[in-house]
């Protein structure tokens, strides 16, 4: 215990930002939103963090991480695909763990995302359904081109489709990477 304690002081910043993701994958199993109360405090507190810790190089590394974590899922925000709480929480974890590590986090919450898709859908038994609506959903960003119209597509099928609080896979995704890549201990 004293072990785990410890580690936990040498490596609060993580353990912060693990909870944090936590809190947020509850919500939004709960009500399929990621909330601007949680996620603008946790971007603005990781700015503040990093300015502390390394002054204005760290607070411009804790700026390059937001920006990569905006980045990484504001396209797919774009076409209607995703909630832009989850662009934000994203956001929040790359300004507390900077470009590198937000950067993996995302290849991980990625994997973690298709994996969970899938076993939603082969509880459900669906896949005819959920294999044509992949089909019309890619043929669509290839012919549309447009981010609003995808949008509106994207809302207009919303409630006929199985959705994936985002904020879960991410919370379980970033956990993982901090915990392969040592962060945690």
């Amino acid at each position: 215990m004293e072990i785990l304690l410890e580690s936990i002081a040498a490596n609060w910043p993580i353990w912060l930002v693990s909870v944090v993701m936590i809190i947020a994958a509850v919500i939004d199993g709960m009500i399929l939103k990621v909330p601007n109360w949680l996620t603008f405090p946790f971007i603005m507190t990781g700015w503040m963090h990093g300015m502390v810790q390394a002054g204005v190089g760290g607070l411009a590394a804790s700026l390059a991480g937001t920006a990569v974590g905006l980045l990484l899922l504001l396209a797919v925000r774009a076409v209607g695909g995703m909630g832009g709480g989850d662009v934000k929480l994203l956001a929040g974890l790359g300004a507390w763990v900077g470009v590198s590590s937000v950067w993996w986090a995302f290849v991980v919450t990625t994997l973690v995302g298709a994996i969970m898709a899938i076993v939603m859908i082969a509880c459900s038994g669906q896949w005819r359904k959920h294999y044509y609506m992949a089909r019309q959903i890619l043929h669509e960003w290839k012919t549309v081109r447009n981010p609003e119209k995808l949008s509106a597509i994207a809302k207009k099928r919303k409630p006929d489709m199985m959705l994936l609080p985002y904020g879960i896979p991410m919370a379980v995704g970033s956990i993982l990477y901090f915990a392969y890549a040592g962060m945690l201990i």
